[in-house]
């Protein structure tokens, strides 16, 4: 017996992105790929802070911390904004936050199902 795809092919078809764009959002997720900027986002997601704030809490160079906020915010994932001589990051907006709070409520549902995470 043979199934007919056809119907379902169709539809998939018509409301699959371009390639671009799939590419694209492939490059997004590549960005939370990396532990340390992970820890910088969800750093962000608990307050503004300056790039000697993250570092201190992250235990990392200035520099270690300024290049990943320079790749976070040329991909839109965290804003700036200087008061005199410092410069103040935060997450863009509420999409950056959402994505953020599920990867965890995920991780947090999975692990109540297994019981192994720690926090």
């Amino acid at each position: 017996m043979k199934h007919d795809h056809v119907g379902i092919l169709e539809k998939v078809r018509h409301e699959l992105p371009t390639d671009e764009l799939l590419c694209d959002l492939s490059d997004l997720f590549k960005l939370f790929g990396d532990t340390t900027r992970i820890k910088i986002l969800y750093s962000l997601f608990e307050s503004e802070m300056c790039v000697c704030a993250i570092a201190d809490l992250l235990g990392m160079t200035q520099s270690a911390i300024s290049h990943q906020l320079r790749i976070l915010k040329d991909a839109n994932l965290v804003g700036n904004r200087r008061e005199g001589k410092t410069v103040y990051y935060f997450l863009s907006d509420d999409h950056v936050r959402t994505i953020i709070a599920q990867g965890f409520e995920h991780l947090i549902e999975e692990s109540n199902e297994i019981g192994t995470i720690e926090r």
